[in-house]
């Protein structure tokens, strides 16, 4: 089967984490994977960002598959439960909120900027070697130092759970596949006759660990 330029993006999801190590600002480029499926969701009332553009999906599935990192167990039933995903969900966007509100603290002067990247929400890493200065405020490097955190440590838990399970098991309760599957079920549920193929387009059959 021929492969198609979306099928090469896992190289982005790459790169970006790589950049971060050394330019702390390239984590801005990461609002690309928070804005981009959002809008298709809302486009086109589906889950394809997940099924097709997601570049660390497919870094999971070519780690996992193709070079065996994965125990390829299936996921268990409390990952794939409505209560953890969206309890995940909301965690998720209460640690994003608490990021944006330490970024408002140094664009005030109530903080100064903290050169650190903090793992899996506790573990505060020295990254100064990624911070050069910059004609920008403050608070740009702060949300990006905040924003990088985010990304590594989604990535670091969804490694883990490749490793455990099937290499797209961070799929099943990703928190913006969470978000885009909401966005399209409320798409159908506000249609005047009801889409055939609902779950298909919107449950999380349709970003498959098993991949």
């Amino acid at each position: 089967m021929k492969q198609k330029w979306y099928d090469y993006l896992w190289i982005f999801s790459a790169v970006y984490l790589i950049m971060g190590f050394f330019n702390i600002l390239f984590a801005w480029l990461g609002l690309l994977c928070f804005f981009i499926p959002l809008i298709l969701s809302m486009a086109g009332g589906d889950k394809v960002y997940c099924n097709r553009y997601c570049g660390r999906g497919q870094l999971f599935s070519l780690l996992g598959g193709r070079f065996g990192l994965s125990h390829r167990r299936d996921v268990p039933a409390f990952l794939r439960s409505r209560w953890f995903r969206y309890g995940f969900l909301a965690f998720f966007m209460t640690m994003f909120g608490l990021m944006l509100l330490n970024t408002y603290f140094v664009f005030s002067g109530a903080r100064s900027l903290r050169q650190v990247v903090t793992l899996l929400w506790s573990w505060n890493l020295p990254w100064h070697w990624a911070y050069h200065g910059s004609v920008l405020s403050p608070w740009v490097s702060q949300f990006a130092f905040g924003f990088y955190s985010i990304m590594l440590t989604s990535t670091v838990l969804g490694l883990l759970t490749m490793v455990l399970f099937k290499p797209r098991s961070w799929c099943v309760y990703c928190p913006m596949g969470t978000m885009t599957q909401l966005i399209c079920q409320a798409k159908y549920r506000g249609a005047s006759t009801p889409h055939p193929e609902e779950e298909d387009a919107c449950g999380l059959a349709s970003c498959s660990p098993s991949q």
